[in-house]
């Protein structure tokens, strides 16, 4: 293809609350075996992107260590691959991202040094299947100088955490607005964009030059009456993960048969770093009603609607309910859960019960089992 890739991937954000406490956004499990960042990276792989950089920065370590082999989305190659960039310390430079047109104005190099006429930026919190020849296709067809992946989200959804645009009949983009209180727009911006490189380099040097650091504000919003920026619509299935609320529904909709023979069974594939564990074991007693259950786990109770991550373990009598349960939980005998996420390398007491109320409940409990 005739792009390279950077997927963002470093932002703090506060409205996953604990979710966000030791791992990137982008590193959140997603659908039992996956990381919300593996769908980004498939799809500049499904779409023959063949160089893609990844910028990370808050909480990097597990984001970085899921990304230390590029052969898992097939970037192991002779021309190309994958790399992954940090904020780091230089002669010129002595800050972290501080924003999304600083990261790539700190690795501006890699720009400079690619000879692809095209970028495709993308969020690394985003799950959707996309192949981005189409929207670089459109992009040429409009002589468009930006393009961006938009969105119409049903009535009644809450537009508050998204960019929302407005497009003339053409399709080009007449109002952006980020993240407005209220919008009479219900149509948003996805975070994916097309841009030519040299276009790129130049505004994010001038961005650079007047000490402005974010993508959307200082570039989108700033010269969407300058420049030719237009919206390709995208009419298949997308949602981030940007809230506590958007994460659980986000799992819990890959329990719809439609969804999941989406994502797994029809092509393009979803591809992620591959462990090597024993499938899931069923004990005498356990009882699995629509539920998504990963390698590695031991289940000896029920579980209704729930998604269950590698290495869980349900001890006797256990009722596990409309749940999601990470990586490496130890669950203890006669407990019941529900409406929870309970995070990762958790030892829940035999005995106790948690069941959020009030919304979705986020049960910690890490004893001496403090992992990514």
């Amino acid at each position: 293809m005739r792009a390279i890739g950077i997927i963002l991937a470093g932002g703090n954000n506060k409205k996953m609350r604990e979710l966000s406490y030791k791992r990137a956004v982008a590193a959140m499990p997603i659908a039992g075996s996956y990381r919300a960042i593996d769908f980004a990276l498939s799809n500049m792989t499904n779409s023959h992107v063949q160089k893609v950089a990844v910028l990370t920065q808050y909480n990097a370590k597990s984001l970085n260590e899921h990304l230390s082999s590029s052969k898992w989305w097939d970037f192991g190659r002779k021309q190309g691959g994958l790399y992954v960039f940090t904020p780091s310390i230089t002669a010129d430079n002595g800050y972290w991202y501080r924003g999304t047109a600083d990261s790539i104005w700190q690795n501006i190099s890699f720009l400079k040094n690619s000879h692809e006429p095209y970028v495709i930026i993308a969020a690394g919190d985003g799950i959707y299947k996309l192949d981005y020849n189409k929207v670089l296709e459109y992009h040429i067809a409009k002589k468009a100088d930006i393009t961006v992946v938009c969105k119409d989200m049903p009535d009644g959804t809450d537009v508050s955490r998204f960019g929302t645009v407005k497009m003339n009949e053409d399709g080009r983009i007449v109002h952006f607005e980020e993240k407005p209180m209220a919008s009479d727009s219900n149509t948003i911006s996805t975070g994916i964009y097309i841009i030519r490189r040299r276009q790129l380099i130049e505004l994010i040097e001038k961005c650079a030059e007047e000490e402005r650091h974010d993508f959307v504000n200082d570039i989108l919003i700033r010269y969407k009456n300058i420049k030719r920026i237009y919206g390709y619509k995208l009419d298949t299935y997308w949602n981030n993960i940007s809230t506590v609320e958007s994460y659980y529904s986000t799992n819990m909709d890959f329990l719809k048969p439609s969804i999941r023979n989406y994502f797994f069974k029809e092509y393009p594939d979803v591809y992620s770093k591959v462990d090597d564990l024993p499938p899931a074991k069923y004990n005498l007693g356990a009882n699995i009603k629509n539920s998504l259950v990963s390698s590695g786990c031991i289940i000896n109770g029920t579980v209704e609607n729930s998604i269950l991550f590698k290495k869980a373990y349900i001890g006797n009598n256990c009722v596990i309910k409309n749940s999601i349960i990470l990586n490496n939980v130890y669950i203890g005998d006669n407990t019941v859960i529900e409406n929870c996420i309970v995070e990762s390398r958790g030892t829940i007491r035999a005995n106790s019960t948690h069941i959020g109320k009030d919304g979705i409940e986020i049960v910690l409990d890490y004893n001496d089992r403090i992992g990514i």
